[in-house]
């Protein structure tokens, strides 16, 4: 017999009415003797099969769908009709960036930094040594590197450096080199040769366009209950958010940025730790600061990643242990389903070319610094900007003070990438 398609919702009520029809008379049943209680249970089977047969035939008259009580072949119907089951049955649909399949995989593939990399595959050549300098040159130098405490002063640490590794442009331009080297791709999603080419990801113009006369930059925190080793909970001076101060301070004061940073929480609503919904909260309140200052034209969600405890994300720069950070892509695309409809993001391409330069030059002038590009099969609002960025600092090993330093290199390859130089 031919199978006919029945609406989930009317199917639904039909199959909630006759639940509370039957279950209302097996109640009174149950002040009554046996032989009513077994009349009763026949007549439950009774209307359970004609409330299949009338409303639901897909269920009644699928063979392979014999086997089960009413509720188990009414709940594979409903995971069929809803095109999001899917992904949830898969683990897929879990919007949360750093659920169990995402930790095993970066625990599995990311910890280690680019250099280390390239390194093992015997890639990475070393730059041309700097030319050389008169002695008094190099005299007034010293003596402004030195300071009381023998630290670099801040200056210096936001300036660029010698660059320290060089890279091949004609090995980057093989797929799969590219994509082992620079990138981790999750298995909840694919990526092609075109969306990964390296003359795409190197070729757009990513400089900013804006002055500094209206806000450039704006940075906020989906997860603003990140913290470190050593953060207070519920201090926010402690945890991300004073990461996202400093940066803030650093994009101001020494570039000259307009920046707006939103401390706001989005994961802890009415004292329930969220992180799912936090990415809802967070973009309701990201589009109306865009469309109060559609000047803005980077965006960066900075997080902080979860690692194993015996995991330390930590690298030395300018002399100060700094903690390694990783750059975090939503695909909008899953494997099993293809794309995401209801995750629509226009601005993919150019959300991975601004991740990826920004990873290119680090890799050439902070090589110990970055960890890679992470690759899943979401959104996480990448969506509001071209320019846009989520940035993972580290992760909860490491202390508030490394994770601070990493944003001083941070800023400088920013700065780098969006002058254009």
């Amino acid at each position: 017999m031919g199978k006919r398609k029945v609406g989930i919702l009317p199917a639904a009520g039909a199959a909630f009415g006759a639940f509370l029809l039957a279950g209302g008379v097996m109640l009174l049943g149950q002040d009554h003797f046996a032989r009513g209680k077994l009349l009763l249970a026949d007549a439950w089977e009774r209307i359970e099969d004609k409330a299949l047969q009338a409303y639901v035939p897909r269920i009644y008259y699928d063979p392979e769908r014999e086997e089960g009580s009413f509720w188990e072949r009414a709940g594979r119907l409903v995971e069929d009709s809803l095109a999001c089951w899917n992904y949830i049955r898969a683990g897929e649909e879990t919007v949360c960036l750093e659920d169990e399949s995402t930790w095993e995989a970066i625990e599995e593939a990311t910890h280690k930094s680019i250099a280390e990399r390239l390194k093992e595959s015997g890639e990475a050549a070393p730059a041309p040594a700097p030319e050389e300098t008169d002695a008094e040159d190099t005299e007034d130098t010293e003596d402004a590197e030195d300071t009381e405490d023998g630290e670099k002063p801040l200056e210096a640490a936001f300036t660029l450096p010698e660059q320290q590794a060089v890279l091949s442009l004609e090995k980057m331009q093989d797929f799969d080199y590219l994509l082992n080297n620079f990138f981790v791709l999750d298995p909840t999603t694919t990526i092609t040769r075109e969306e990964l080419n390296l003359d795409s990801l190197l070729g757009k113009d990513l400089t900013m366009k804006q002055d500094n006369s209206a806000p450039q930059i704006l940075i906020y925190h989906s997860h603003s209950q990140e913290g470190f080793a050593d953060s207070v909970e519920g201090d926010p001076s402690t945890s991300v958010v004073a990461v996202g101060d400093y940066l803030e301070q650093i994009l101001t004061e020494e570039y000259g940025y307009q920046v707006i940073h939103m401390r706001d929480t989005f994961d802890l609503v009415d004292g329930v730790w969220d992180r799912s919904a936090a990415y809802d909260y967070a973009l309701e309140k990201v589009e109306q600061v865009l469309a109060e200052n559609p000047s803005i034209e980077v965006v960066i969600d900075l997080h902080r990643d979860g690692v194993r405890e015996d995991v330390r994300l930590v690298t030395e720069v300018n002399g100060k242990p700094t903690a390694r950070i990783m750059f975090f892509n939503g695909l909008s695309k899953s494997r099993t389903n293809g794309p995401i409809e209801y995750l629509y993001n226009p601005y993919i391409a150019d959300n991975l070319a601004f991740s990826f330069r920004l990873e290119y030059e680090a890799a050439q002038y902070y090589p110990d610094l970055t960890r890679c590009v992470y690759l899943k099969c979401y959104r996480y609002n990448l969506h509001v900007r071209p320019k846009s960025l989520l940035l993972e600092v580290g992760a909860q090993t490491n202390t508030l003070e490394e994770a601070k330093n990493a944003m001083e290199p941070f800023a400088v390859i920013l700065n780098k990438v969006l002058k254009g130089t």
